[in-house]
């Protein structure tokens, strides 16, 4: 498998396992280094902080969604930087649905087990119905 094709599935697999809720300790760690920084509108955090911010912030909803297209990849050796478009759905326990369209960018290291994340973020171009409860406007 090609380096794109490693690091597009890769965001695949970690849109799927946002969605599947399966938070068992060490979920994260088929996708991102140890010392990951991951930033988001609703703020940042790194290595283990990182995995629960993204429990807590996916918890308030009682199902999600999380589409990628258009993976972009520029890679050098053991290093790469990936960028791509997404469609984030958030399903409240009303049923109504919190919407974002964004772009999610990160740079990647090669590991012994593959390519990881060392750095993700997302930020909201759009957003369409009622964010979670206590949060301001995401974009």
């Amino acid at each position: 498998m090609n380096t794109q094709a490693e690091i597009e599935t890769l965001v695949h697999r970690l849109f799927r396992a946002l969605d599947a809720r399966d938070f068992t300790p060490g979920w994260m760690r088929p996708y991102v280094t140890e010392d990951v920084l991951m930033e988001t509108p609703l703020g940042a955090g790194a290595g283990a902080a990182a995995a629960r911010d993204a429990e807590v912030a996916l918890g308030r909803y009682v199902r999600t969604q999380h589409i990628a297209s258009g993976v972009l990849v520029d890679a050098a050796g053991e290093r790469a930087s990936a960028s791509w478009n997404a469609l984030m759905t958030h399903v409240h326990a009303d049923e109504s649905a919190f919407s974002v369209g964004g772009v999610w960018e990160g740079d990647l290291r090669r590991t012994a087990d593959g390519w990881r994340f060392e750095r993700v973020s997302v930020r909201a171009v759009w957003t369409q119905g009622r964010p979670p409860a206590g949060v301001g406007d995401t974009r």
